[in-house]
């Protein structure tokens, strides 16, 4: 009888370290471990070497997507309609760098895809990785950025030789649904604070007209802050405490410049998973500097770093509802970056990208 009182408590504490282990997971419904097909455009320079990286290491963990990749290069004149349809029937595309030529009447095709799929929404993450020296910590930004208005409307003309002009349009609609957006994802990742990042100051009705979008809708969200600052004081205030930054809202050519100076705080572009998202369709992408495809050098040596594109990835494995593929993914990344072994030559190492995605197949769970 004794015997058997003792062995109810330690029953209970078994009992109980066997709940605590147990991880927390989510009920499918029937057919979601169908494989997806994502449209794949590996781009230009350093593209094809880090979308094959991303293409190994889903091989190697059996993730459920598979590839139709296509042939997309940044001096065509347009994006192949067979490329825009196939992204329009999967929802969902991953591609490399498309270098945007410079001057001249050749437009940019990653412009021409955010205004074709309707991509209002950039979200860059800017936060500091385990074992990766940086000059701040406790760097944890997300940018978002309204993709499709401002001074990228590509309203461009020469009034008379000598005098160009051009047109920055920002409308209500869109400055709604991008503050919209950016509350919604604080809401929903436990995010404390928006900041809206404007030039109100000089630009009184077109950013005027962004800011009074946000505060309407920052009524709508009491639980999380809501403050604004002015872009030139923003970027000097991100090089100098960056850690006081959370959700970031910004217009388009504010929210390129905030990206970037925060994705090199945080530890370089080389890093920073980032996206464009719309209502119906979803591009992965490098985060910052997605128009950057490499030095030939790098290219010809086969030493780019796969990480920024890796770990977008994995966001776009979490949109496609495969949380558990992108745990593992990101887990084994940030683990090969802990290390220190295999690193890139922009991280301070000299690894090739193969040896980098073979470093992190390696560390799959």
């Amino acid at each position: 009888m004794s015997t058997s009182r003792r062995s109810v408590p330690l029953l209970k504490t078994l009992i109980a370290q066997r709940t605590h282990r147990r991880t927390v997971t989510y009920m499918p419904r029937p057919g979601d471990g169908a494989p997806r097909p994502v449209t794949l455009i590996p781009g230009d320079g350093i593209g094809p070497l880090v979308t094959n990286a991303v293409e190994q290491v889903m091989e190697a963990m059996h993730a459920p997507v598979y590839f139709e990749k296509y042939e997309v290069h940044g001096d065509m004149k347009r994006v192949p309609q067979e490329v825009i349809d196939s992204i329009k029937k999967n929802k969902v595309c991953l591609k490399g760098g498309l270098k945007t030529p410079m001057g001249g009447g050749v437009s940019s095709l990653n412009m021409q895809l955010r205004k074709e799929l309707d991509l209002y929404a950039s979200l860059v993450n800017c936060c500091n990785l385990p074992g990766l020296p940086t000059r701040h910590e406790n760097v944890d930004i997300v940018v978002i950025r309204e993709n499709t208005e401002g001074e990228y409307s590509g309203l461009e003309h020469e009034v008379v030789p000598g005098v160009v002009e051009s047109l920055k349009v920002i409308t209500k609609f869109c400055s709604e649904r991008i503050a919209k957006y950016a509350f919604e994802y604080a809401y929903l990742n436990n995010r404390k604070k928006v900041t809206a990042v404007h030039k109100a100051n000089i630009m009184k009705l077109a950013d005027g007209l962004f800011l009074e979008s946000c505060r309407e809708v920052a009524t709508k969200y009491p639980s999380i802050k809501y403050n604004e600052i002015i872009v030139d004081n923003c970027c000097m205030q991100l090089v100098s405490k960056p850690e006081q930054f959370d959700v970031m809202v910004t217009p388009n050519l504010y929210g390129n410049l905030v990206a970037n100076t925060a994705a090199g705080i945080a530890g370089g572009t080389g890093v920073m998973p980032g996206g464009n998202v719309g209502a119906d369709h979803a591009v992965f992408e490098q985060g910052a500097s997605a128009g950057n495809v490499g030095k030939e050098k790098i290219v010809e040596q086969k030493k780019a770093n796969p990480v920024a594109l890796l770990l977008s990835s994995a966001m776009m494995l979490r949109h496609l509802q495969f949380p558990s593929f992108a745990d593992r993914l990101e887990t084994a990344v940030k683990r090969v970056i802990l290390e220190g072994m295999y690193r890139s030559k922009d991280l301070g190492g000299d690894s090739s990208t193969q040896e980098v995605v073979d470093a992190v197949i390696a560390k799959l769970d």
